[in-house]
């Protein structure tokens, strides 16, 4: 019986929300900018229900460190058996460091 996973945010992954907002804004298309948080958001929510949807972040290769790739971004989460926590959301073309 599964059970639903409780999603929290940490403050780097609240940062590049913020900065994804900011960017929008600076382009002078804050409507596109909200639009894409909604569905980052909704795409984070779908883990609560199916936290090992994501794949294995390749340059960990650790199981319970994985990555929704929603293009242009790579939503970097990882789980335990109660929670599931964002850790960073990043543009897709760059690579994580330890």
């Amino acid at each position: 019986m599964s059970h639903a996973y409780k999603i929290t945010f940490a403050a780097s992954a609240l940062t590049d929300l913020e900065e994804i907002r900011s960017w929008y804004i600076e382009q002078q298309v804050p409507d596109i900018g909200g639009k894409l948080i909604e569905e980052i958001i909704s795409k984070v929510e779908h883990l609560s229900s199916f936290p090992g949807s994501g794949r294995i972040v390749p340059e960990f290769g650790i199981n319970n460190i994985r990555e929704i790739i929603y293009s242009p971004f790579r939503i970097i989460y990882r789980f335990d058996k109660n929670r599931v926590r964002v850790v960073r959301i990043w543009r897709s073309e760059r690579l994580l460091r330890m």
